[in-house]
């Protein structure tokens, strides 16, 4: 890749702003194409504004194979030509940035808001929505199909219980399911914006609540980013403790989801077993600091709560009742027949499709993808404590589902090992300002995949943009595609094979 028009970091490593390229956007465009081709993927596209007609676009370009990412960038106005339909992986962020920034991707096959952004740069979006319009998003000119026999089934935005909204169209016909398209952005919550002019007090617990239910995933992600633009080392117990606690959020929502699955086919052993067991690793993180989702556990600089040896004893202990447990109550899954062939076969994505959609996690893995940034991007005790990577290959519900009894008992070894091996206690790390005109990547491995983190800083060492990639930005559209071809009713399955996130987008 020509070092004229990228420039080549590694994950947390602070680099100088004027060091990334400002190419023309025709060969911005056909970098990011050639990359793409070339096996690199994208991690952030995202638009920061120059002035009152100017953006400049950034792109950061993941080499999972070397553990490179490359940067550059381009300054559009009005509009540029759509990567979309040559690079696929560029849909969803080209929409974003389309509805952020009033710049048109001319030729986007599918331009329509992702979100609904209660302020851009011009008063209105390139949809030509201004904010006093009141538009419920996405909920106009939906893809549609015709013929005698078609017919539309819309679900949500409200859903039973505590999901949060989120609107489903199926074109069908019969049962058979052509196109879902998939309508978020319901509770945009600004957390982006929020945090330009930080950090502060209150960005710590923007990043503990991007999405709830992965706390430690996105507060490390930050953490990372501060500490790298203070140019300070965290401890390696800290380290350490970081880890065991983003494997227990990774336990306590394996163990949930496969719970779910279990319950979404009528099997009530494992779903009634594995509710319980996730409530058991949830408050294993309660042991440590007090909070089952892990809040304030993660710090700048280290931990807010250390193990005492009370209660290192009792977390071996537990974790031992609770890997027992889990063994049992999934392997009932694998000794069942039916459940078994409801899995199989069901909601299948090719190896293909998944990597021109760019997708990652576990998804990814269950295509047979290498794709885990705690082995292509280690940062943290991963850097010198690996955790194998579980992939399958048939890319159904029962690849999505096997990854994660994979991933769970790989996750119990790690957490044993660095509770033997736990580094003794170190003083607390001192924290200086943060290096003004630099960006920085964060990449972290939580339970659903790749999360992104990328800050810029201006010349008073305050951020001036943020962004953050949550995996479910990567892998909602790799849902709808799971969905064609198949039945209606295959579509709670395969929606909890997935488990995305509603608010981890809504940003």
């Amino acid at each position: 890749m020509s070092k004229l028009q990228s420039l080549q970091i590694y994950n947390c490593e602070v680099s100088e702003l004027s060091k990334i390229p400002v190419i023309p956007i025709s060969d911005f465009r056909d970098w990011i194409i050639k990359a793409a081709q070339s096996g690199c993927r994208i991690s952030a596209l995202f638009g920061k504004p120059l002035d009152k007609n100017r953006v400049r676009l950034f792109a950061v370009l993941a080499n999972d194979e070397a553990g490179t990412l490359f940067l550059s960038s381009a300054d559009v106005e009005e509009s540029y030509p759509s990567l979309t339909a040559e690079c696929p992986q560029a849909h969803w962020f080209e929409r974003e940035i389309a509805e952020q920034w009033a710049i048109t991707p001319v030729g986007h096959p599918w331009l329509k808001p992702i979100r609904f952004h209660s302020s851009c740069r011009k008063g209105q979006d390139a949809f030509g929505r201004k904010p006093e319009d009141k538009i419920i998003p996405g909920i106009t000119n939906f893809f549609q199909l015709t013929g005698e026999e078609i017919h539309e089934v819309a679900v949500g935005p409200v859903h039973a219980g505590i999901i949060e909204p989120g609107h489903f169209r199926f074109q069908c016909n019969g049962e058979d399911v052509f196109n879902l398209e998939i309508s978020l952005g319901y509770q945009h919550r600004g957390i982006e914006v929020a945090l330009i002019g930080g950090p502060n007090k209150r960005t710590i617990h923007y990043m503990e609540t991007a999405a709830g239910d992965t706390t430690i995933g996105h507060a490390a992600a930050y953490c990372q980013i501060f500490e790298a633009l203070c140019d300070c080392n965290v401890s390696a117990r800290a380290q350490s403790l970081r880890a065991i606690a983003l494997e227990l959020e990774r336990l306590a929502n394996h163990t949930g989801d496969l719970g779910a699955l279990a319950g979404d086919v009528g099997y009530l052993p494992t779903a009634s077993f594995c509710g319980r067991i996730r409530g058991d690793f949830l408050n294993m993180t309660a042991l440590i600091c007090g909070n089952r989702f892990g809040r304030g556990l993660i710090c700048p600089g280290g931990t807010g709560f250390d193990l005492e040896e009370k209660h290192l004893t009792e977390l071996k202990g537990r974790l031992a009742k609770a890997a027992k447990d889990i063994t049992v109550a999934v392997n009932l899954l694998w000794s069942t027949p039916s459940v078994v062939a409801r899995f199989e076969e069901t909601g299948t994505l090719t190896q293909k499709t998944c990597a021109d959609l760019g997708l990652v996690g576990v998804i990814a893995r269950a295509c047979g993808i290498d794709r885990d940034c705690r082995f292509n991007f280690p940062s943290g005790i991963y850097q010198f404590a690996q955790v194998p990577v579980s992939t399958w290959h048939t890319g159904d519900v029962f690849a999505r589902a096997y990854v994660r009894w994979l991933e769970i008992q790989k996750s119990l070894a790690f957490i044993n090992n660095q509770m033997e091996t736990l580094p003794q206690r170190h003083a607390a790390v001192p924290l200086d300002t943060l290096s003004p005109e630099k960006i920085v990547v964060s990449l972290v491995e939580g339970w659903r995949g790749e999360i992104c983190h990328v800050a810029l800083t201006g010349s008073d060492g305050r951020f001036s943009h943020y962004k953050i990639v949550d995996p479910s930005f990567h892998n909602w559209m790799g849902l709808s595609m799971a969905l064609r071809d198949q039945q209606i009713s295959d579509f709670p399955l395969c929606n909890k094979s997935f488990n995305l996130s509603y608010c981890g987008h809504d940003l």
